[in-house]
């Protein structure tokens, strides 16, 4: 790789890149057709598209990392070939992924290390993330493995590991998916003072807000062509929904009055951590009802993956009486019974992790409705394929799947429609609690829209359900109370109506009042505190 090839010629006003008819074809549909895109040096261009709209293959072939059929690709004026990733970084492109590319088995520092150049030794790339973190409000522990790692803990490591490359060119797929608001605010702060140095950025989110106040122009995708270019600055939220998905998305039903009977009760949980690098649980206390949304705010890896094993029995260490739950007419200690015996009892949970936890990405979706509807299978367990296929047809038509039908592999769905399909299956189990991790992660405003309006209707219909997000706009729009959990512990719950995104900002910090009842019998229905709550302090760390 020739080294001029990372500057414009002298003089000149060249893109820093430029797309010309870019097509890229597979057996069953056209990801990109035709695309022409043009980013200059210091400009942060957003790629706004519903899921399936092909943003993602797009990046990938400005990463390397798929082959375009047809199309020319410039960089700082010369027309290039990027045969993979490792020519692109030589370029001076660094990219973010919305699916991970790091490997389980080695350490962030040794994820970041592979990246790099190998000139610096491990120890040297090890502070370097240190800072980078600290400084982006990024932060992560460079010796943890990174199979350790929650989903944002390791779309943090992905967004260092950008960093530290010094690009030219960066592309972010769904970066703010993990921070607090004022996290967000200081990666704004980075972003344009990258740009101001001449970096040019790539951003793909389905938060309308920040493109708008973030992002300098807008190029809007639907079905794998270019529909539209904007300045989003001039646009409103309704009119880039409607450039993307040809429609404003639906209005959220208004919330239910009382909530009803008790459904889920955890009293005293505590756990300690099963890794070095882990959160342990301390006297997590709650109360969930019948028609109620109960949200769980927090920045990932404060306690979330710990609170989710145990809740859907994955981590069977709670101690008895710990869990309890409503069913059948009487009162169940699930403590220390499996993820099917709870099912069984009407708890049904979507993992954060699709890929792995909540589908297995070789198998299709029918044979997916396996992993938690056992009620498709025929007397003594035998599987009926026919049932499957069924289920998995009904399931793509109700929530709006795209997918090649039933037969589709996992792994072949967009991230979007994936999410749909998961949710979709346990809602349509017809569950008595709901725990939902991450719903709408990574999922356009339109498939969002979908998602949240069946939760709304399942609560409506008398489901309790637990929503454990990073998304505080999700959070607002759906829960009835909201509590946070920072450092293992959860914060005293509040009413949604009385709460405000400065507050529960404040306490993903940890900074609630200290003295508090942790047991639900001290917290009424509505989520308002027995006795007025003391001073505030943070948390032990």
């Amino acid at each position: 790789m020739s080294e001029d090839l990372r500057h414009p010629p002298a003089g000149a006003a060249a893109p820093r890149l430029q797309l010309r008819g870019i097509t890229k074809r597979y057996p069953s549909v056209v990801a990109n057709d035709g695309i022409d895109l043009t980013v200059m040096p210091g400009q942060i261009h957003a790629v706004l598209g519903e899921n399936g709209a092909g943003k993602s293959t797009l990046m990938k072939i400005i990463y390397g990392a798929v082959r375009p059929d047809a199309g020319t690709l410039s960089w700082n004026g010369r027309v290039v070939n990027v045969a993979d990733p490792q020519q692109a970084r030589a370029l001076g492109i660094a990219m973010v992924f919305q699916h991970f590319s790091l490997f389980d088995t080695l350490t962030v520092a040794e994820n970041v290390w592979l990246g790099l150049d190998k000139a610096q030794p491990l120890a040297e790339v090890a502070r370097r993330i240190g800072e980078v973190s600290a400084s982006y409000g990024l932060e992560i522990e460079a010796r943890r493995p990174v199979h350790t790692l929650s989903v944002g803990e390791r779309q943090r490591v992905e967004i260092v590991r950008a960093l530290l490359a010094r690009p030219q060119l960066l592309i972010l797929d769904e970066p703010t998916s993990v921070l607090t608001p004022q996290a967000v605010d200081k990666l704004f702060v980075t972003l344009r003072q990258l740009a101001a140095e001449g970096c040019a950025i790539l951003y793909i989110s389905h938060k309308l807000d920040e493109i708008r106040a973030l992002c300098h122009h807008c190029t809007v995708m639907r079905g794998g062509k270019v529909t539209g270019e904007v300045e989003p600055a001039r646009e409103s939220n309704a009119s880039l929904s409607r450039l993307m998905i040809g429609a404003e998305p639906p209005a959220l039903p208004p919330r239910r009055g009382q909530a009803g009977a008790e459904r889920l009760q955890v009293r005293g949980l505590s756990l300690t951590q099963t890794d070095p690098f882990g959160t342990t649980l301390k006297d997590i206390g709650f109360s969930l009802r019948a028609g109620e949304i109960l949200g769980v705010a927090g920045v990932s890896g404060n306690g979330q993956q710990e609170l989710l094993a145990a809740l859907s029995g994955e981590d069977v260490r709670s101690p008895a009486g710990a869990l309890t739950l409503q069913a059948a007419g009487r009162r169940h200690d699930i403590s220390g019974r499996g993820p099917r015996a709870r099912r069984a009892l009407g708890l049904h949970v979507v993992p954060e992790e699709r890929l792995g936890r909540g589908a297995v990405p070789t198998l299709s979706l029918a044979q997916n409705t396996l992993l938690t509807r056992t009620d498709t299978l025929g007397a003594g367990g035998w599987v009926r394929p026919a049932r499957l296929q069924a289920l998995a047809a009904a399931l793509i038509q109700r929530f709006g799947v795209k997918a090649g039908g039933p037969g589709a592999a996992a792994r072949s769905l967009s991230g979007g429609n994936l999410q749909k399909f998961i949710v979709g299956r346990e809602i349509d189990a017809k569950p008595q609690v709901l725990v939902v991790a991450q719903p709408t992660w990574g999922v356009d405003v339109g498939a969002a829209a979908q998602i949240r309006a069946e939760l709304l209707a399942l609560r409506d219909a008398g489901c309790a359900i637990l929503v454990i997000s990073e998304e505080l706009d999700e959070l607002f729009q759906l829960a009835d109370r909201l509590v946070v959990i920072a450092q293992g512990r959860l914060s005293p719950p509040v009413p949604v109506a009385e709460a405000t995104v400065e507050q529960i900002g404040a306490w993903m910090s940890g900074l609630w009042p200290a003295a508090w009842p942790a047991t639900p019998a001290a917290i009424s229905p509505l989520g308002a505190p027995a006795s007025p709550p003391v001073a505030a302090a943070p948390p032990a760390r």
